[in-house]
């Protein structure tokens, strides 16, 4: 076979035109040398402005591209600052003539490592620009920093390095307390602080904590250094330190010609030191910013370091670096640009700046080249009844503009001033109304993401040694890993828990159906017990691939090994490459899915030490405790196809035609909150303890962050906020009020979304409302046959909803694969059936036979619970202390909605056993037969075959012989004595005693004497007893006078339960189960699809 052939086509070079600029660009672009400081506020052109100083140094100037460094503060910008100077140069470059300050400092780093003690016997490597690098040091995410905090902070206890004060004994173990000694830290690096410093400025401060916090900082760079690794603070110290070197120093001096530094008001002190040793000389340092863009104070930035800015880098002469400012607004229109100002005006004053240069930074003029065109711009302030509703008013906003105004999903970008907080719900809600939704991995934590938790979770239950919880078998068997959804999960645990029944004989009560299904994981042998099926052979694959998964990690296996046998053990994988290579928002979900799996393999990749039990708990415990985002190598994950939603923060350099800024409720923007109050690192200072920040500050800096925010759209803002009514509930920012522009409440929730499936619909009910107008029904259906005949090129239908042949109103009655019962075989029966059956045919239908019923409640829980402890008790009464221990030990399998319901409740079952116990006493007269005795037997009513059967609570015989059954009851509502008189479970009870179901316990020939509810939770005034009704005897009154006069006599019906029965026959053997109106349709699971009720007849329409 002949070898492949390839060929590489590169993307041919295109020369980009140069732009138009205006007198302070080019004042810029000509400025002849030396420091400068360049203010440029948002839409004024000073990346432009950046690329042309930078092309007008090479090409102009003769300088060579490897002598220009370029220096910004997001991976992104880089990326963008290289390709639009490649394109003005027309040619690429060897070295990137744009990078972050960390990725400077990684390069330096790496190439002097042999001066920091780093380097190996022998350089590993070339750097992009030739020069040789000792050390592969790696650089720790934010993440991974965060968990090695924790990690080394639990061994400095053990070790006793770091003597912590007692006060924090409670605070140690917590995330909390780790993220603030990280937070110490970092602020220590930028104040360019070392361990002895921190210890000597916590002894000035009288701060024992600080002083522990240095102690712990010694332990920690001594594990980092082993490690070979660094983070961010220590990258940029360790840079510092190697500029501090005369060599060093001269030798980048020699090859560096200019710099140029792009949002310079984000520099801490830290980086503005660097900088000064790098470039400090008064040689060519251009920087650009905006100190009202000034929104990295969490991380070090100040505000006012921009303006210190002329003073830290004086020219050759010794004077202070002049200052230009860019005053031309070409982003927005007036209307934009004067909301803009007017949250501008309010912020302080930079001091120090000269007047005529302040005035045009603060109020620059729109773009003179759009002064004939119509006033660009449109700003909105939009006020919602809550959250949700808001999140609707948003998704029917952007659906709206990429529906009617025909904008790309690309132009358009939501901003939240949290991610954490409002990006996963905001999310959701946009997927749901049809709009595609792009949110950068970095912006929530890699174990928060939707793909990346089951497969966190199926590592965590293969390797912990213990069966799953309930809930974690219950999110496996649903997730992707697993297969089943709701439905399949319910039956299984039903199958599950009638194989427990029968195993127990009735002696004990099954477990509840999800500690079933987590035990049926950790045992797949209880699987094999239920019915075949698929919900049974997707549990027991998980099962045998957790295991599998568990022989792996205890067999010495890497955790990305044992996360590549989750993954490739399931069809999940093919799945979202079907869904990847199709379209619309399941592709993009499934792109988003795989970009997330793929990050955790990287992860897994990059993490050390973890083979094995022990390793594989903590890449665990690493992952998942990560509370902050990855770092921005996830940014690859945006693939440019949907709406960006992101934080304020993240939007930074950022521009659309339509911005959406969400969410500004008074309380969250501002968000004036102290962070890290407990070790006060905002307050760490050089020589020792400095003022907090005042509020007034936080505000500004939070009124600067709504500032960005609102300065990112280049034609319409929006911005949106919660009122609360009456004074109660979320209130809008202040600052809603500082846009100058009027809120328009909008009150409810759009009225439908703006997708085909809504407009589809909303037609089909128009086009059967009797209410409406025949012209409009009739427009309506017109318009869904237009709908039905739209096909693609295929002839395939694109609106398949609307054509009528797939309305389910509109199809022929389907047959069942076989009858409900089989010809010739009685109809099946019991007590409660029987009621159901005649109260509401469909209910019936849909609950017992189709098994679409809810999950088992709380009160029927409680009901079991007390109806076992009642059996426990008969005969031979347990003592109140052996009746409490039995409810101790099953209560927790109930599931309540609150720890005070479940208090209040476990009273309750108390109460009702004290009754049971008063009223079992008072019964000497009577012989106990038995409890929870099962009965079967066969009835002929009127010509119609019956099986009966159920469980009788309690078997009683008395004086005379005849046999009485004693029903209990838990509800709270007391029946009227008419629905006693016919209640039908107590009817059947009567006449299976009287066909001898209960001979193994009455004997032969035994006759009723009737029947009782006994309501235990419902006390009787004075004595204590529970309250109690009583059916009369079935032989003594076989037709009540509540039954009414039809059918008495009537032949094969010689009692009123025969003729419940017989009624009951029918219709099961009829197969017409239809919806009947009644009291029960109040509590009813399916009256939303029922086509007896308004809101369930738009389902068959």
């Amino acid at each position: 076979m002949a070898p492949a052939m390839y060929r590489l086509r590169l993307t041919p070079e295109t020369l980009s035109d140069p732009p138009d600029l205006d007198e302070a660009q080019r004042a810029v672009v000509a400025h002849p040398g030396g420091p400068l400081l360049v203010l440029a506020g948002p839409g004024t052109g000073k990346t432009t402005t950046l690329v042309e100083s930078v092309v007008d140094r090479i090409a102009r100037r003769g300088a060579s591209p490897d002598s220009v460094l370029v220096l910004t503060f997001s991976r992104r910008a880089a990326a963008d600052l290289r390709t639009r100077i490649a394109g003005r140069l027309g040619r690429t470059v060897v070295t990137p003539a744009a990078m972050t300050f960390h990725a400077f400092c990684y390069a330096l780093v790496r190439r002097f490592a042999d001066r920091l003690g780093l380097a190996g016997p022998v350089p590993t490597g070339l750097d992009a620009a030739g020069h040789a690098y000792g050390a592969a040091v790696r650089l720790l995410t934010g993440p991974e920093q965060d968990f090695r905090v924790r990690e080394v902070l639990e061994g400095s206890v053990e070790t006793g390095r770091a003597d912590w004060p007692d006060s924090l004994d409670g605070a140690f173990g917590t995330r909390a307390f780790a993220q603030q000694v990280r937070a110490v830290l970092a602020k220590a690096r930028q104040l360019g602080m070392d361990p002895v410093d921190v210890v000597e400025a916590g002894e000035a401060a009288g701060r024992e904590d600080w002083v522990s916090v240095g102690e712990f900082f010694e332990e920690y760079l001594d594990v980092l250094d082993a490690e070979g690794v660094l983070d961010y603070g220590e990258l940029v110290h360790r840079s510092r330190i190697l500029l501090a070197d005369p060599e060093v120093v001269a030798t980048l001096r020699a090859e560096i010609s200019a710099v140029f530094v792009d949002e310079y008001q984000d520099t801490d002190p830290a980086q503005v030191s660097l900088l000064q040793a790098l470039a400090g000389d008064g040689r060519d340092v251009v920087a650009v910013g905006d100190p009202d863009q000034s929104i990295y104070a969490f991380r070090g930035a100040e505000a006012r370091g921009i303006l210190d800015f002329p003073t830290s880098f004086r020219t050759a002469g010794g004077e202070p670096a002049p200052v230009l400012a860019l005053g031309t607004a070409r982003r927005f229109g007036p209307s934009l640009l004067a909301a803009s100002r007017n949250v501008a005006r309010r912020l302080p004053v930079p001091p120090g700046l000269p007047r005529e240069v302040f005035e045009a930074f603060r109020d620059p003029r729109p773009d003179p080249t759009s002064g004939a065109a119509p006033p660009r711009g449109r700003v909105e302030v939009i006020t919602c009844t809550s959250a949700g509703a808001e999140a609707e008013h948003v998704a029917d906003l952007l659906r709206t503009a990429h529906l009617r105004d025909d904008l790309p999903w690309t132009r358009m970008a939501v901003l939240v001033r949290s991610g954490r907080q409002s990006i996963p719900a905001l999310t959701r809600a946009l997927v749901a109304a049809g709009v595609p939704v792009e949110v950068a991995g970095d912006e929530i934590p890699l174990a928060a993401d939707p793909a990346v938790r089951p497969l966190l979770l199926a590592l965590r239950v293969a390797t912990n040694g213990r069966h799953p919880g309930p809930e974690e078998a219950q999110l496996l068997l649903t997730s992707p890993l697993g297969g089943l959804d709701a439905m399949a999960t319910r039956l299984l645990g039903r199958a599950l828990r009638a194989v427990e029944r029968a195993e127990l004989g009735g002696v004990a009560m099954p477990r509840p159906s999800a500690e079933l299904l987590a035990a049926a994981l950790h045992d797949p042998e209880l699987l094999e017990l239920c019915p075949p099926g698929p919900a049974v052979t997707a549990a027991g694959r998980l099962a045998a691939l957790l295991r599998t998964c568990e022989r792996l990690v205890r067999q010495g296996g890497t955790a990305e090994e044992a996360l590549w046998g989750l993954w490739s053990g399931t069809t999940w994988p093919e799945a979202l490459q079907r869904m990847a290579a199709g379209g619309g928002e399941a592709s993009r979900r499934a792109d988003r899915d795989l970009d997330a799996v793929c990050a955790l393999f990287d992860v897994a990749a990059r993490s050390e030490e973890v083979a094995g039990l022990r390793g594989v708990a903590g890449f665990l415990a690493e992952v998942e405790g990560q509370q902050i985002p990855a770092d921005t190598w996830r940014e690859a994950d945006l693939r440019g196809t949907g709406v960006r939603v992101l934080t304020a923060h993240r939007s930074k350099g950022l521009e659309w035609d339509l911005v959406v800024v969400a969410g500004v409720q008074e309380g969250r923007w501002p968000d004036v909150r102290r962070r890290g109050s407990l070790l006060d690192a905002d307050r760490l200072g050089r020589h020792g303890l400095e003022d907090p920040v005042p509020t007034a500050v936080r505000v500004a800096e939070e009124r600067r962050l709504f500032y960005v925010a609102c300065t990112r759209a280049r034609s319409r803002l929006v911005v949106t906020a919660v009122a609360g009514t009456e004074g109660e509930g979320d209130q809008p920012s202040r600052f809603l009020d500082e846009l100058g522009v009027a809120p328009v409440a909008r009150p409810g929730r759009p009225r439908r979304p703006l997708t085909l499936p809504a407009l589809v619909g909303e037609l089909r009910r128009t086009s059967v409302d009797p209410d409406a107008p025949a012209e409009l029904r009739e427009q309506a259906a017109l318009r869904l046959a237009r709908l039905a005949d739209a096909t693609d090129a295929e002839g395939r239908p694109l609106v398949a909803g609307a054509s009528p042949t797939t309305w389910w109103g509109m199809r022929a009655l389907s047959d069942a694969p076989a009858p409900v019962v089989a010809k010739g075989q009685p109809v099946a029966l019991s007590g409660t059936s029987l009621g159901a059956v005649l109260t509401c045919p469909r209910q019936w239908f849909l609950d017992r036979q189709a098994s679409a019923g809810t999950t088992r409640s709380s009160a029927a829980s409680f009901g079991s619970v007390v109806h076992v402890l009642a059996e426990h008790s008969a005969g031979v009464p347990l003592e109140p202390e052996e009746r409490s221990a039995y409810l101790e030990g099953v209560w927790d399998q109930i599931s309540f909605d609150a720890n005070w319901l479940s208090a209040v409740e476990r009273a309750e079952a108390e109460d009702a056993l004290d009754r049971f116990v008063v009223w079992q006493e008072a019964r000497g007269h009577l012989e106990l037969l038995g409890t929870e005795v099962p009965f079967r037997c066969e009835v002929v009513a009127g010509g119609h075959r019956v099986t009966l059967s159920g469980t009788a609570d309690r078997v009683e015989r008395e004086r005379d012989g005849r046999v009485r059954i004693v029903d209990f009851k838990t509800g709270r509502r007391a029946p009227a004595a008419a629905d006693v008189a016919l209640q039908d479970q107590l009817g059947v009870y009567q006449l299976a005693v009287a066909q001898g179901a209960f001979a193994d316990v009455a004997g032969p020939g035994a006759r009723p004497s009737g029947a009782e509810l006994v309501y235990l939770r419902l006390p009787e005034k004075q004595t204590g007893f529970p309250q109690v009704f009583t059916q009369a005897s079935l032989d003594d009154v076989p037709f009540p006078v509540e039954a009414g006069p039809d059918d008495r006599g009537a032949e094969g019906c010689p009692t009123w339960v025969h003729q419940r029965l017989r009624d009951a026959a029918e219709i099961v053997e009829s197969e017409r189960f239809d919806a009947r109106l009644g009291p029960a349709c109040r509590w009813c699971p399916f009256r939303g699809s029922c086509p007896a009720h308004p809101a369930g007849r738009q389902v068959v329409a």
